[in-house]
């Protein structure tokens, strides 16, 4: 089987991609350029592979946000020209195109790095940065950051599915499932805590802490694209800073 050629690209070579769309669209003012970089995004999860994951994400992860933001900007933000009202509340063309811009950068930002935790295991991004020099226990603060929420959801799932069991109701409206949500925090919380304590027995029984230089089975390794990347990214920015000051 043949192997995705963008998801065998080094962690910090996407890193630095979700980085440079940061940057570019914060550069390049207007909100055509936004869209323009999600749709880029979206077909590079095509390509990937990881386009259902992506798009899913994005949507349970920013919509309400983005449509949050165009509202308060659209409502609120002042201006001159009205080109519509709904009751007390106006909306004009200034507070129209900030809205747009506002919210298509976000969604642009927020998008790559979504994008970049889709085409990366956690794990590999953490020893790309201990590759990078970050110190080891830099690098388990990270990656012990990264995944305390997976791993509460699926310790939460583990709880619900043993109140199921019991005949509690765990299904139907919202009152029923906040209901049953809430006895499961005492052992949700309690069961992180045991398993936080689990970690630090086993990284101190390999010497986490001991003062000497560590090493690591799991190897990263760069190619040509990967040294080429990073540099085409600057290149890229320094034309549009410089195209935005000129303009």
């Amino acid at each position: 089987m043949q192997k995705n050629i963008i998801l065998q690209l080094h962690p910090m070579t996407k890193f630095y991609f979700a980085l440079f769309i940061s940057a570019a669209v914060l550069i390049v003012p207007g909100y055509l350029f936004s869209f323009l970089s999600f749709g880029i995004l979206l077909l590079i999860a095509v390509a990937a592979g990881v386009a259902k994951e992506f798009f899913g994400t994005v949507m349970k992860a920013l919509l309400f946000l983005l449509i949050i933001v165009f509202l308060m900007q659209l409502f609120f933000y002042p201006g001159d020209h009205v080109i519509g009202q709904w009751g007390i509340l106006k909306w004009t063309e200034e507070g129209l195109n900030y809205g747009l811009t506002l919210s298509s950068r976000i969604l642009a930002m927020g998008s790559a790095f979504i994008l970049f935790f889709r085409m990366t295991e956690v794990r590999d991004f953490v020893k790309s940065l201990e590759d990078a020099g970050l110190p080891p226990m830099g690098a388990y603060v990270v990656l012990s950051t990264l995944q305390i929420i997976p791993e509460m959801r699926r310790q939460a799932n583990t709880i619900m599915d043993a109140q199921k069991t019991r005949g509690v109701e765990t299904e139907g409206s919202l009152f029923v499932r906040a209901k049953a949500f809430i006895p499961t925090l005492t052992p949700l919380i309690l069961s992180s805590i045991s398993s936080t304590e689990e970690r630090a027995i086993t990284l101190e029984s390999r010497a986490f802490s001991a003062p000497t230089k560590k090493t690591s089975l799991h190897k990263l390794t760069k190619n040509t694209a990967d040294r080429i990347l990073p540099f085409v990214y600057i290149v890229i920015l320094v034309g549009l800073v410089l195209w935005r000051v000129l303009t």
